[in-house]
């Protein structure tokens, strides 16, 4: 896990002629999962949609498997990155299978390698693709939403998992299975994730590290155990929600 996936160098973003977030310097290595803490309207958010460019850098350097990320053509940055958002955002119209194989039609895989995958994909995310390959988003309830978004984010073989609170729609016992089964998996096929939370427990669980966030500005950065010893204040604030 020594090399970097994503790298922020001395990176701002700017709203509206007001800088929201920066300067951000961090690094996300190959193979870790690294968890943006911090209250609403920290920067977290945007922090994450830096790396794929749904959101323009104004300053600094973003850099993906390293190459800055102007460098990339963006459609072939986002089909290279997965993205797995609360609302997953599943097509309605769409099977789960139609959802989960959208990224490899696009690329081009043929029906039968796309139907492996489809079946491949559920399985790791506990549906039986008998069950489920056939059934419409609306049939399915808010966690298995989830489950098939996963299972869409990962459907190409993406190296790099964005997550924007995957998991904070769904009711606290289906919360803590997706967390565990998220955390296994990422672990499994040894992927990198760039994860975004206001809940300290979720980070807690789930990162290698912790970056704090605080008015768009890194306000921490380290392991879970540094994140527990910590003085600072607002890792102390936060620490006091456990």
């Amino acid at each position: 896990m020594t090399d970097a996936a994503v790298v922020f160098e001395e990176v701002t973003c700017e709203r509206g002629g007001r800088r929201v977030v920066g300067p951000l310097a961090f690094t996300v290595a190959a193979g870790e999962t690294v968890v943006l803490l911090g209250a609403s309207g920290s920067g977290k958010t945007t922090t994450l949609r830096l790396v794929n460019r749904l959101l323009p850098v104004a300053e600094g350097t973003v850099r993906v498997q390293g190459r800055p990320v102007n460098a990339w053509d963006p459609v072939r940055l986002r089909r290279g990155i997965g993205y797995v958002i609360q609302e997953i955002g599943l097509f309605p119209h769409f099977t789960v299978a139609e959802n989960v194989e959208l990224v490899p039609r696009l690329e081009g895989w043929t029906a039968e390698a796309r139907s492996r995958r489809v079946d491949e994909l559920l399985h790791t995310v506990g549906l039986a693709p008998e069950a489920f390959r056939h059934r419409m988003p609306h049939e399915l309830s808010g966690g298995q939403r989830q489950r098939v978004g996963v299972a869409r984010a990962l459907a190409a073989d993406p190296p790099i998992l964005l997550c924007d609170e995957p998991f904070g729609a769904v009711d606290p016992v289906t919360r803590a299975d997706l967390q565990q089964q998220f955390h296994e998996l990422t672990r499994r096929l040894r992927r990198t994730v760039l994860f975004v939370t206001h809940d300290v427990r979720e980070a807690l669980r789930l990162g290698d590290r912790i970056v704090l966030l605080e008015h768009g500005v890194v306000r921490f950065a380290g392991t879970p155990g540094e994140f527990r010893s910590s003085e600072d204040a607002t890792v102390r604030a936060f620490r006091a929600l456990l």
